[in-house]
């Protein structure tokens, strides 16, 4: 196999567990300097997203790529949260703008991503290969401690209950850890008729 052969190998490898996103970063490490990665964006071989990330032209689009995009601009830090974990779980009706993120350090900040810093335990993260979400029941447990209405947190803790991927048991287990406001909040979620949940 040529060297070149064998960079483009390695490169894909990297980008197929990422939904075709590739950081600057980890195109030098591959073997790609800066120069050779202008030339691949002047020649469209590699599609800019934002500064020093990319996208290999041509990759097939899916469902929740946008979170694998935020994923690799996070340098596998991140896991999607919040509303947008809501979105992936298929979990009440929020407004989807900005992608949510929780990273386990303070980072710069920079439009289309809200940050929430926590360390998040391994229990409370899901895989989904290109990108990482946090499970339903956090997902849950985080919504409680915002400013989203009584009414989309009821729906969503309905769904949840609906389709058994979170436990009412287990929310109450937990809620107090989050603070009195939240465990309020979702105390009345898991009290509300079901019609509130509908």
């Amino acid at each position: 196999m040529s060297a070149r052969l064998d960079l483009r190998r390695r490169l894909h490898e990297v980008a197929f567990r990422q939904a075709g996103y590739v950081s600057a970063a980890q195109a030098l490490g591959v073997g790609y300097s800066y120069q050779a990665q202008k030339y691949h964006v002047d020649r469209g071989n590699w599609v800019k997203v934002d500064r020093a990330l990319f996208r290999l032209a041509g990759w097939p689009a899916a469902a929740n790529d946008g979170y694998a995009r935020w994923a690799v601009w996070s340098e596998g830090l991140g896991v999607v949260s919040f509303q947008s974990a809501a979105d992936v779980h298929d979990l009440g009706e929020f407004d989807l703008g900005d992608v949510h993120l929780t990273v386990p350090a303070p980072r710069p900040a920079t439009p289309g991503v809200v940050l929430h810093v926590a360390e998040l335990d391994d229990g409370d993260i899901d895989d989904r290969g290109s990108f990482r979400v946090t499970t339903v029941t956090r997902t849950l447990l985080d919504l409680a401690t915002t400013s989203v209405s009584q009414e989309q947190l009821s729906s969503a803790v309905g769904d949840a209950l609906s389709a058994g991927s979170a436990s009412r048991g287990t929310l109450q287990r937990r809620m107090d850890a989050f603070g009195p406001a939240a465990a309020l909040r979702l105390e009345r979620a898991l009290t509300a008729p079901p019609e509130a949940h509908a």
